[in-house]
């Protein structure tokens, strides 16, 4: 069976915003979920590292709720999840909580 409009367009964003930029600089996507109290504990981190790359990096949040086909084509079984993103494909990820620090050193390692 294959993909309706809906699903369509949502491969096709997820291409145009995160595969492709991925190719000329580091992507960060941050699959969360409301009502995920880690998340949303994570959320002022991610918003950090926004401004502190800015320029350098292009961060972005994906609902898992609102793309639960995206969510499951990268095999997200837990959230938060960080996903990084280069040459059009994941290179690492971070699940959990975890602190500034350590996504810092998952960032300069691949810029």
């Amino acid at each position: 069976m294959g993909l309706n409009l809906d699903e369509q367009k949502a491969v096709d964003r997820f291409r145009k915003e995160v595969v492709e930029p991925s190719r000329d600089s580091l992507v960060i996507l941050d699959f969360w979920a409301e009502w995920c109290g880690p998340c949303k504990r994570l959320a002022p981190t991610i918003d950090a590292l926004a401004t502190d790359y800015a320029g350098k990096v292009t961060i972005g949040k994906l609902n898992v709720d609102e793309n639960p086909g995206t969510a499951s084509k990268f095999q997200i079984r837990g959230i938060p999840a960080v996903l990084l993103f280069k040459d059009g494909a994941v290179v690492e990820s971070v699940v959990g909580l975890a602190p500034k620090e350590e996504f810092t050193k998952c960032i300069e390692k691949h810029l």
